[in-house]
């Protein structure tokens, strides 16, 4: 059996359960933006980076697309969502077993991310950095960011393995979507959303019970 040539991680929704954060602060900006923002909309934000987020946060609203305005929204929505990660980030179930085994058995790690770096760190805290070899976040692919394939080109090529030969684990559409482009074999896991099974992903309800020689079989599916 194949093993992975690395494991690359995606991480709201998929190691951690921090959706259930952004819903808070997304509605308190939509909130301080004088508007609601739509469950449909608010589905389609997840696995989005902040800058799409913000388009659609606004469009939404029936806002204009005022650049001001939209960099005043994303720092207001980095600060409040940076508050409630202090508070406490819960594990999605299996995930911090999975980081463990993976790390045990000497598999290089990636964690690709479209949250940007400042509240990765913050995430990192409850995480733990020593699990990963590199971590690529929203802001730092040049704006090729998920479902572009770039994020995880971009991990494979700092840890200097083919994409073919790793195994992604995602949670959204649009992250699944960006893992697959690159050539990864994609390990789903809905979290908040439904997510489309398409060529290279495999779908699980959870990553209890997934370990390294698990993930080495769906390679050689």
């Amino acid at each position: 059996m194949r093993r992975p040539a690395a494991v690359l991680f995606d991480m709201d929704g998929t190691l951690i359960d921090s959706e259930k954060v952004w819903d808070v602060s997304l509605a308190d900006l939509a909130a301080g933006l004088g508007g609601v923002l739509s469950p449909e909309t608010r589905a389609v934000m997840i696995g989005s980076n902040m800058d799409r987020t913000m388009v659609l946060m606004f469009d939404d609203l029936g806002l204009p697309h005022d650049r001001l305005a939209m960099e005043e929204g994303g720092r207001f929505l980095t600060k409040r969502t940076e508050e409630l990660f202090r508070e406490g980030l819960p594990w999605r179930p299996g995930a911090a077993d999975l980081l463990a085994a993976v790390k045990e058995a000497g598999v290089p790690t990636a964690l690709v991310t479209s949250t940007e770096r400042a509240l990765t760190e913050v995430a990192l805290d409850t995480i733990g950095r020593d699990f990963f070899d590199v971590t690529i976040c929203g802001d730092e692919v040049d704006g090729r960011n998920k479902p572009l394939p770039e994020p995880y080109l971009k991990a494979a090529r700092l840890l200097g393995v083919d994409p073919a030969d790793c195994v992604a684990i995602e949670d959204s559409p649009t992250g699944s979507a960006s893992a697959a482009a690159a050539g990864c074999t994609v390990l789903v896991v809905p979290c908040d959303v439904e997510v489309p099974i398409g060529p290279g992903m495999v779908h699980r309800e959870s990553l209890v019970g997934v370990d390294v020689p698990a993930l080495g079989a769906l390679l050689d599916r």
